[in-house]
């Protein structure tokens, strides 16, 4: 099958989404499948064709939110190269700029389009309201999140089930919703596939000492993600034991002023900041981590928990929905709904041998679970209900290649 991924984020870009877009182009290639790019250029204002053509990086204006960039909704100069592609399907993962130029091309094309829907906008208002008509804000973007979702597409994934109630009960979505949990390359994590030489230059970097027990947390630093809430813990966690370490992996709008706050509570010394680690690095410094935590409410899935978890690193989070499918309370990690629940599972893994190596061992099999291959099966079924799924009428108009015809009459698992 021949697919185009259309997204505003991909690497070099390094967030969540970035991620999950590039595990899945690589596991449907590993699959068999023929897989193009459609996304932003993010150094300049210019076309970029790379890879054999099977990237197109779109000129966009960068918008102020993080490195996001916006590109126009109708790129001439890559319109006759995406049709030389002759694709079969279209899987947008944005809603503006390019995932309308997606809906845009799927409708020129006559082909379906399916969509993911990764990101709680609801919860990002505020980058550009500044605190000035939150509500008004966040009724628009309700309005175009179910437009986009329902009305220009053919299919709809969301990661989580916490996703799925949004639309179902706020939104009111009336169409089939597949739930298809992001998957990541486990292997990528595992302790045995990463040089312990290289764990051990980190180590000297960091100044972490091999009997220090390391709080990890990875993700964009900025205030929606809670980390505050991570620093100001630390201080009681230290009292229990000195020898307990925060180390924070990533970079944000608000670095500075969570450095500023942890020379305040004057713990500077016991939380570390690694600052911005390349994508294609960061299994690398999971390595280094005894518990992984978040305390973020607005997380659609939580790619890191996984992550962490194919390092045999047990999991501390907040009782949220988004988590409820990597974290099993008790089993591979902890539950916690405040912080004095917080610090006594951050305590309890540090000082119960037993149950931390239980939880280490469960982590890495339940982490199995969610694996590359896996996920993209999932994702092809929904292309396969897309492509079959049409109204008769429409399904007689369409003409087929040989190829795809074959495809539909095999099957996607041969």
């Amino acid at each position: 099958m021949r697919i185009g991924l259309f997204t505003d984020t991909y690497p070099p870009f390094v967030n969540g989404v970035s991620t999950s877009i590039l595990v899945l182009e690589n596991a449907l290639r590993k699959l068999g499948h023929e897989v193009y790019i459609v996304t932003v250029n993010p150094e300049n204002m210019h076309y970029d064709f790379e890879s054999d053509s099977r990237i197109i990086r779109l000129p966009g204006i960068p918008i102020g939110i993080y490195d996001y960039r916006l590109t126009g909704i109708y790129p001439i100069k890559a319109i006759n190269k995406i049709k030389e592609w002759d694709l079969d399907i279209i899987h947008s993962h944005t809603e503006f700029g390019v995932g309308t130029f997606a809906r845009i091309m799927a409708k020129q094309l006559d082909i379906p389009i399916v969509h993911t829907y990764h990101t709680m906008y609801e919860d990002y208002v505020h980058y550009i309201t500044k605190g000035y008509f939150d509500n008004a804000s966040k009724k628009a973007v309700e309005y175009l999140t179910k437009f986009f979702c329902d009305k220009t597409v053919t299919e709809l994934i969301v990661p989580t089930k916490k996703t799925y109630d949004l639309f179902k009960e706020k939104y009111e979505y009336d169409r089939d919703i597949h739930i298809v949990p992001t998957g990541i390359e486990v292997e990528r994590f595992f302790n045995e596939n990463n040089d312990q030489s290289v764990t051990e230059k980190l180590r000297k970097k960091f100044k972490i000492g091999k009997n220090d027990f390391i709080v990890l947390f990875v993700g964009r630093l900025a205030s929606e993600k809670n980390i505050p809430f991570l620093i100001e813990n630390q201080v009681e966690l230290i009292k229990k034991n000195k020898k307990c370490k925060l180390l924070i992996i990533g970079d944000g709008p608000d670095k500075t002023s969570f450095e500023k706050l942890a020379k305040k509570l004057g713990i500077s010394d016991n939380v570390i900041f690694t600052g911005k680690v390349p994508l294609d690095e960061v299994n690398k410094y999971y390595q280094l981590g005894s518990v992984f935590v978040t305390a973020s409410k607005t997380e659609t899935q939580g790619l890191t928990l996984l992550e962490a978890m194919s390092a045999s690193i047990p999991v501390v989070a907040l009782d949220d929905e988004a988590f409820e499918d990597a974290v099993i309370d008790k089993l591979n990690g902890f539950l916690f709904h405040d912080a004095k629940e917080y610090q006594q599972d951050i305590i309890k893994l540090m000082t119960d041998k037993k149950c931390y190596e239980q939880m280490c061992r469960q982590a890495r099999i339940n982490a199995e679970a969610h694996s590359s291959k896996y996920y993209a099966e999932k994702v092809l079924d929904v292309y396969y209900k897309a492509l079959g799924g049409e109204p008769s009428g429409q399904r007689e108009k369409r003409t087929f290649s040989s190829r795809m015809k074959n495809v539909i009459k095999k099957g996607f698992h041969d």
